[in-house]
């Protein structure tokens, strides 16, 4: 979870200014932003407030649209590109050797897995993908109860490194922000999680 007080949230301007010293950042606020990177998280633009039982606006976010350009070139110094996704409304880091990185293609290879089992899943029950995305509809109790129930689901998951099947991977989502859990028997897909879903099925058809 952001580690910004309410007070400290920056309110979303639609526009960023040209140029930003490192003086009108704290460095407290620049730190929340790299660990959350640092623990392989996207950052959303609303995060699951567990005790509003609420989505509210991440702090966290709102610092990087208002400062882009700074936090960009920050990053790009520190050989990392920062990736803006206005579609999904998040932001993730790429680093520079990604596409020579085994951890990040696994990383990859696990998120797409569980994402595509929980549309298939989802689909096949005769829902629309997007209440996925609904804190008030996504998966609730019978749902995971039935993902958990399925051998062939099982056996993918522990291909993919699940040993622990369908809870270990709803917790792989929730720590990298594409899953929220709104409840012991309920979760739902964040928007980065979604945008991610709705891609690999776009590819699916367009194979």
């Amino acid at each position: 979870m952001p580690e910004l007080s309410e007070t400290e949230e920056l309110r979303n301007t639609s526009e960023a200014p040209e140029s930003v010293s490192f003086d009108e950042i704290l460095p407290a606020h620049s730190a929340a932003v790299y660990r959350e990177f640092q623990a392989g998280r996207v950052i959303v633009r609303d995060v699951w407030d567990s005790n509003r039982s609420e989505l509210r606006a991440n702090p966290l976010y709102n610092l990087l649209y208002n400062h882009l350009s700074h936090f960009r070139t920050f990053y790009e110094h520190l050989g990392s590109e920062l990736v803006f996704n206005e579609t999904g409304a998040f932001f993730f880091l790429k680093e520079s050797s990604d596409d020579e990185s085994e951890e990040h293609d696994e990383n990859a290879f696990r998120v797409q897995v569980v994402l595509l089992l929980i549309g298939r899943y989802f689909a096949r029950s005769g829902r629309d993908l997007e209440y996925l995305g609904r804190a008030d509809a996504g998966l609730k109790g019978q749902d995971l109860a039935a993902l958990a129930a399925d051998e062939e689901y099982q056996d993918i998951l522990r291909a993919a490194r699940f040993e622990k099947g369908m809870t270990e991977a709803l917790d792989y989502l929730d720590k990298r922000n594409l899953l929220f859990r709104a409840g012991a028997d309920r979760c739902f897909l964040s928007s980065a999680g979604l945008y991610f879903l709705n891609e690999l099925v776009r590819e699916y058809e367009q194979s």
